[in-house]
C-alpha cells in the first residue's frame, strides 16, 4: 500500500505515522488500549494532504471524550503559542519555569559590554555559582524554527558582555557565566550544530532530546496558564497582566475578590479554576 503523506507544520510532506499518533496520546496519559484506538481512528480518517494540525486536533477531540485531563495536557504547544502575540509573556513564563528549578531570575536586564555600552537581556538566571545570560525566542506561527543567525548573534553579544567590566569584577571571579537560548518551538539542525560547537545551551521543543521544554513542563506540572480552554479574551489579558503565568497559580486566586476587582462574573473564573484543578490532580 502506498504511503499516506500529510503536511507538517513547516508546510512539508511527510508520511503519516500511526506510531506518532499513538505516542502523542500515550505521552499525555492515555492507556495503551486507548492510544491505539485513537491512532487507529485517526489513521482511518486521514486523507492525502491532511495537515498535521488537523490530526492533532482530532486526537485532542477523541481524548477529550475519554480522558478530559489528557486532552488538556495535549494542548501544551497551543497553550505556549497563545502566550503571544508579543514575546514578553513568554519571557515571564520562562522565568517562572527557571524559578521552579531553583534559579533566581531577573527579566529585561541591561548589561554593559566591552564594545557597546548596553545590551538588553531577556533574562539573567543564577543558581549557586552558575549564571545564565539568557535569550528567549518566541514563535507564534506553527512550523517556525529558530535559525542559526539568531544563535550567532546571541553568541557575539554574549562574548561582548563577558569581555566587559560587569562580569570581570571580583564578585564573579568564581562563577561560571554561560548563555542559554529558550524557545517554544524547535531549533534548526544548523542552530544545534553551531550551539554545540560554541557551548551555547539550548532549551526548546524536544531539545535536549528527552529533556525538552515540553518534558520539563509535564514533569513538573509547569503548564502555561494559556493551556486552559476557558481562559480567553479579556480574562486572558487580565490574568497575564496580573503575572499569573502558571496553571498552578490560578488555584491561588481569591474568586470573590478577583471578580469584584475586575468586574467579572464569578462563573467565568470558576471555569478556569475547575480546569486548573483537573490538570493539577
Amino acid at each position: 500500500m502506498a504511503a499516506l503523506f500529510v503536511i507538517n507544520a513547516a508546510g512539508e510532506q511527510e508520511p503519516f505515522s500511526h506510531q506518532k499518533a499513538y505516542r502523542s496520546a500515550r505521552r499525555v496519559g492515555a492507556s495503551g488500549n486507548l492510544a491505539r484506538k485513537i491512532a487507529d481512528i485517526v489513521g482511518k480518517e486521514a486523507y492525502p494532504g491532511i495537515k498535521t494540525s488537523e490530526i492533532f486536533q482530532r486526537i485532542k477531540d477523541l481524548l477529550y471524550k475519554e480522558l478530559p485531563r489528557a486532552a488538556l495536557r495535549f494542548n501544551i504547544k497551543e497553550g505556549m503559542r497563545k502566550l503571544g502575540p508579543t514575546g514578553f509573556p513568554f519571557e515571564k513564563y520562562t522565568a517562572e519555569v527557571l524559578r521552579s528549578f531553583g534559579y533566581q531570575v531577573k527579566i529585561n536586564q541591561l548589561l554593559p559590554g566591552h564594545c557597546l555600552k548596553s545590551y538588553e537581556i531577556d533574562f539573567v538566571a543564577q543558581k549557586d555559582k552558575t549564571i545564565y545570560v539568557g535569550e528567549c525566542k518566541y514563535r507564534q506561527l506553527f512550523g517556525e524554527r529558530v535559525h542559526s543567525p539568531y544563535a550567532l548573534a546571541n553568541y557575539a553579544r554574549f562574548l561582548d558582555i563577558i569581555n566587559g567590566q560587569y562580569f570581570k569584577s571580583a564578585k564573579y571571579r568564581d562563577y561560571k557565566i554561560k548563555t542559554l537560548m529558550v524557545t517554544n518551538t524547535k531549533f534548526t539542525t544548523s542552530t544545534l550544530e553551531y550551539a554545540s560547537c560554541m557551548g551555547i545551551e539550548l532549551l526548546g521543543w524536544n531539545y535536549p532530546r528527552g529533556q525538552g521544554l515540553e518534558f520539563l513542563i509535564d514533569q513538573e506540572k509547569l503548564y502555561p496558564v494559556t493551556i486552559l480552554p476557558s481562559l480567553r479574551g479579556h480574562l486572558k489579558d487580565i490574568v497575564i497582566q496580573e503575572k499569573i503565568m502558571l496553571v498552578k497559580d490560578v488555584l491561588k486566586i481569591d474568586v470573590p475578590r478577583f471578580a469584584e476587582r475586575f468586574k467579572l462574573p464569578q462563573k467565568q473564573i470558576d471555569s478556569i479554576i475547575n480546569e486548573a484543578k483537573s490538570l493539577m490532580e
